[in-house]
């Protein structure tokens, strides 16, 4: 399958690795342009890229970029994409760590959903409560006693459907996490976030999360700060 990846960064870059290892065919693009990814498309084979060309690679895009970094996206990065492509948003709000204020948000948004108004087509949360390290790392066959699980959210059923199959590629047992607006249950903060559980741990975590976002993952008047001091 042909996917695009639009950010290569840690999740990013570990995708890349990790899917075109699997044997598909990956075009990937940054904010700096195509010649900066030279080294990774080396690395792994993978088609360094636009952000434009990997919106239209193929059959799913992976938008996997800080979420303030969302708003700079071009406005029309989706136009006349087909409704069907499937965008996997593994993104996080981090408002004192590095993203600063997002008014939506704060107000009461899910984060996944903020995404989706910006980015102006539907998309499915996943990927964004495991670290680069242990996606990179940590798959295991289907049917391993203790495989770590991942939750996925969205409100098409048919997308989730593509996303469970790359997750289970990928070394990893797919939780249906309810529709986007049920998202927040695996936003920062959560039960389930970057947590090691199995399917029954995942579901359980989900079940416990409270939709009030705590103060810790609220901006303030300091915001944003770095990862090593917060504002």
């Amino acid at each position: 399958m042909r996917i695009g990846i639009i950010g290569a960064g840690q999740i990013g870059g570990t995708l890349t690795r990790r899917l075109t290892e699997l044997g598909h065919e990956v075009w990937v693009a940054n904010s700096r342009g195509p010649e900066t990814l030279s080294a990774l498309a080396r690395e792994t084979g993978a088609r360094a890229v636009t952000a434009r060309e990997a919106a239209r690679a193929g059959r799913v895009v992976v938008v996997t970029i800080p979420e303030a970094a969302v708003r700079d996206l071009p406005t029309d990065l989706f136009e006349g994409v087909p409704d069907d492509v499937v965008v996997i948003d593994t993104g996080n709000y981090y408002p004192r760590h590095r993203d600063g204020r997002i008014d939506g948000i704060e107000e009461g948004k899910v984060e996944s959903g903020w995404v989706s108004e910006q980015l102006g087509h539907p998309v499915v949360k996943a990927f964004n409560n495991i670290r680069a390290k242990h996606l990179l790392e940590n798959g295991k066959p289907a049917g391993t006693r203790g495989r770590r699980a991942l939750p996925v959210a969205g409100d098409r059923q048919a997308d989730k459907e593509v996303v469970f199959a790359l997750v289970d590629e990928l070394g990893f047992d797919a939780v249906d996490a309810g529709s986007l607006d049920e998202s927040w249950r695996q936003q920062p903060g959560s039960p389930v976030y970057v947590t090691e559980l199995d399917a029954d741990g995942v579901r359980s975590a989900l079940a416990d999360a409270t939709r009030e976002r705590k103060p810790e993952w609220r901006a303030t008047e300091r915001s944003p700060g770095t990862f090593v001091h917060p504002a």
